[in-house]
């Protein structure tokens, strides 16, 4: 089970939720009728929650429409209980990008409160902030207030809030990216330890932001560290070239042996010498369990993956794997088929030139 149901498909990019997600509207009722012990309050209680992610549903199209707008596309949104998630193929390589994609999604919330302001004033229905509760006030104004609140939180320069990415990239405006990198990072885990410090002696809420911006700065600052370290690495000296192939005819069956035989998790489909697809493991176990090990592997595997060549810098091979969601790319050169490459295969690389140069050995590698 995948845990997460698909809302829709808006402006060509797919909206989903996390089953997670009805812990909080069953808390929210629950809290609610706790208080006031009546019905309409709950539902009153659940709309607003479903209003105020429906802002946050916006801030992420605000994210991905600018993304689109660089040529860069989101494979989909995602909403959890603590928020949304925008899955962009990639970050934005230019700083300037980097910067408008990461301010959008807070400018979107700036534009709702802002059109709530002008609503509740025109209409003579404001009232003072210190009568509203999080539970309880004018509905319009407290959505006025959770989107202000939305903007601020967003903009806490630490990752993976997008005030991170605002820092990072105003720094690689005047430096290299991987010190714009770590400098944000460093700034995101001292903001963390302070969050946390404040969290022991008042709002324990505290300590789980904490906790949530040092995992996201430490996971940044090293996604970006193995980017530079396999920059100007050929894809030839990652690649494999040993492994078992398939062919469009072959069953199910087949690849059931070749899976308990070895290690391999991931096939190439060749017809006449020219490869046609993969059969990944993803699409094997879906289709095993529902055709059987007689289906042929033309009817599950993947075509659609992009290709890399063999002279290409190992960093495309990162940005593709990226972009097609898959764990193996086919490595071509003048239209040959030449070999794979992999997560696994560039995550190993990585270790041996860690381990070689710890030992202050020099290689080719």
């Amino acid at each position: 089970m995948k845990w997460q149901w698909k809302l829709g498909r808006f402006a060509g990019i797919d909206v989903y939720v996390h089953a997670t997600f009805l812990l909080l509207i069953g808390w929210v009722g629950y809290s609610h009728w706790l208080e006031n012990r009546s019905w309409g309050e709950v539902l009153v209680g659940i709309l607003f929650i479903l209003a105020l992610f429906a802002c946050v549903v916006l801030h992420e199209y605000g994210h991905a429409l600018t993304a689109r707008k660089y040529g860069i596309r989101t494979r989909d949104i995602t909403l959890y209980p603590i928020g949304g998630v925008a899955r962009l193929e990639r970050m934005p390589e230019k700083p300037i990008e980097e910067l408008w994609v990461a301010l959008m999604g807070p400018a979107v919330n700036l534009v709702i409160a802002a059109a709530l302001f002008a609503y509740l004033f025109l209409t003579h229905n404001l009232v003072p902030l210190n009568q509203l509760t999080v539970a309880s006030g004018s509905f319009l104004e407290r959505l006025m207030a959770v989107n202000i609140t939305l903007v601020l939180f967003n903009l806490i320069p630490a990752f993976p809030m997008d005030g991170g990415r605002v820092l990072r990239a105003l720094l690689a405006m005047n430096m290299d990216y991987v010190h714009a990198t770590q400098i944000a990072a460093n700034v995101g885990q001292g903001m963390a330890f302070l969050f946390g410090l404040i969290g022991l002696f008042s709002n324990p809420f505290l300590l789980f932001i904490a906790l949530f911006v040092w995992i996201g700065a430490a996971e940044e600052a090293s996604m970006v560290q193995m980017r530079n370290s396999i920059s100007g690495i050929p894809i030839t000296r990652a690649m494999q070239t040993k492994f078992e192939t398939l062919s469009p005819d072959d069953t199910l069956a087949r690849v059931v042996s070749l899976i308990l035989a070895g290690s391999q998790q991931d096939f190439p489909v060749v017809e006449d010498g020219h490869f046609v697809g993969v059969l990944t493991r993803d699409n094997f176990i879906n289709g095993l369990s529902r055709s059987g090990p007689s289906t042929p592997v033309i009817s599950v595997m993947r075509r659609d993956l992009p290709v890399v060549d063999s002279h290409d810098m190992v960093e495309m091979a990162v940005t593709r794997l990226q972009e097609s969601g898959s764990k193996t790319l086919p490595v071509m050169h003048t239209g040959q088929f030449v070999g794979l490459i992999t997560s696994e295969n560039i995550t190993e690389l990585l270790m041996i030139r860690s381990a070689l140069r710890t030992a202050g050995g020099v290689s080719g590698i």
